[in-house]
């Protein structure tokens, strides 16, 4: 199977004193990293930027991004092409203390930073984001039903990210997206644990979600041609009407006085009704039914913050963190780490455990910032930072639609509920990973989105529900 490749723009390299705000560590997160190098950005070369006779076509079968210089034209045409799914294996490392490592692919690390452009995560220029609402690849044929909603409290699933993915071996993934929805109760979270073990998996209770979107270069959506990412980009039409409270989901109830306002749960009408709607319902609606993925603004104050992911390769990264440690410039200090990280050591369940965070803890200590490590291929696995917990291959069931095996594509740190603002409390939201699994031939179905898999290790494992 040909790798995926994430297609997202690099950030800004700087010095840990730039505008990006440190990030305190939550439970898991490492927060002690030497100084980032300062580079040069990177511009994306999109699929259908490459034409047939482009000496860089065969290197589609993996990621392609283009370095250039600071001062060159950002509509210029990429002249080298990098591999970014690298199959060489590192066979140097001892066996065992590496049994329950990532496998040594180069690994595409995500950042979050604000948009610069408010058009800068719309559909049509086909982003890779953290919280607001998605922006659906297939507009119209959303995911609806029980496919919303949390299984365990039943109430609608909140945006966690989404990540722009294409294949290069299959032309109906010429566009692909997965997103990925969790439910913001820890309580539903923990009750998740237990359910994910469950076999067959369709009988699970889950309260994270993901689904993967992909289309062909022709389609109904979207232009052929590259987005041009000047704030001119339109798609070819309008897509379905939104909730107007989450701007998530499809709003296929309508409020039965103004005929205007679109809900995709009673909950959620009701609460729109007790903020806003109460009073606005009584203006006239010349506009009803007309709402649209385009023009809905969401009035839900409860969603996360909107960031756009932007990528760097984890290579570039590669360098000695302990002789840095106790540099000046780092994020946060030894000794602000020692209080959280022996009290989850305490937590841990054995030899194995502790060896697991060590190299969990070691492994991201290089990037700190990161909220996301993107490496799809069959022979990746996880950063796991525990080894109890972890599911074999027995556990990650078979993609539902074709029946092939399902791989590892990504995982999600919980450096991302920092920038989400999400407090520190014993019962806020919080993981160790959140890793998905999609489909191995990312498979075609008569249905606009698949639902993958998700396995989610919590930060202790004393607080699973037993």
């Amino acid at each position: 199977m040909n790798g995926g490749r994430i297609i997202t723009k690099q950030r800004q390299g700087g010095d840990c004193g730039n505008s990006v705000s440190p990030s305190p560590p939550r439970r898991h997160a490492v927060a002690t990293a030497p100084s980032r190098r300062r580079r040069h950005p990177q511009v994306i070369k999109m699929p259908m930027e490459i034409g047939e006779n482009d000496d860089s076509v065969e290197m589609l079968r993996n990621t392609h991004i283009s370095s250039y210089d600071d001062d060159r034209d950002d509509d210029a045409d990429p002249e080298e092409v990098e591999d970014l799914m690298n199959d060489d294996d590192d066979d140097d490392d001892d066996d065992d203390d590496n049994e329950d490592d990532e496998v040594q692919k180069l690994v595409t690390l995500g950042f979050v930073e604000k948009p610069k452009n408010k058009w800068s995560l719309l559909r049509q220029l086909f982003p890779s984001k953290a919280g607001g609402v998605p922006a659906w690849l297939d507009p119209n044929n959303l995911p609806s039903g029980r496919s919303c909603l949390c299984d365990i409290c039943r109430q609608p699933l909140q945006f966690l990210l989404q990540v722009y993915a294409p294949t290069s071996d299959r032309e109906s993934s010429f566009h692909r997206t997965l997103y990925l929805f969790t439910c913001p109760s820890m309580s539903c979270l923990l009750r998740d644990q237990h359910e994910q073990w469950k076999r067959p998996a369709v009988n699970a209770s889950r309260s994270v979600k993901v689904f993967r979107c992909q289309l062909p270069r022709d389609n109904p959506f979207y232009s052929s041609k590259p987005p041009r990412h000047d704030g001119s980009d339109k798609p070819l039409g309008s897509g379905a009407p939104l909730c107007n409270w989450c701007g998530t989901w499809k709003g296929d109830k309508v409020c039965g006085r103004c005929r205007d306002a679109r809900y995709c749960s009673e909950k959620h009408q009701a609460m729109h009704w007790r903020t806003s709607h109460k009073v606005t319902c009584q203006i006239s609606s010349r506009n009803a039914g007309n709402s649209s993925a385009e023009d809905q603004k969401p009035t839900s104050r409860s969603l996360w913050p909107e960031h756009e992911i932007v990528n760097e390769n984890e290579a570039e990264y590669d360098v000695d963190v302990s002789a840095d440690l106790d540099n000046t410039n780092c994020l946060v200090s030894r000794n602000q780490m020692d209080d959280s990280i022996n009290s989850l050591i305490d937590s841990f369940q054995g030899d194995s455990d502790r060896r697991s965070w060590g190299n969990f803890q070691e492994r991201i200590a290089r990037a700190p910032e990161q909220i996301l490590r993107y490496c799809r291929n069959v022979c990746s696995r996880p950063l796991w930072p525990m080894s109890s917990g972890q599911p074999s291959t027995a556990d990650i069931p078979n993609c539902s639609y074709c029946g092939k095996p399902r791989c590892f594509e990504f995982q999600v740190l919980p450096q991302l509920l920092y920038y989400f603002g999400v407090k520190n409390d014993a019962d806020s939201l919080d993981w160790a990973t959140i890793v998905v699994y999609s489909c191995e031939a990312s498979c075609d179905a008569a249905m606009g989105y698949k639902e993958e898999f998700a396995w989610v290790q919590v930060s202790s494992p004393s607080q699973v529900v037993p």
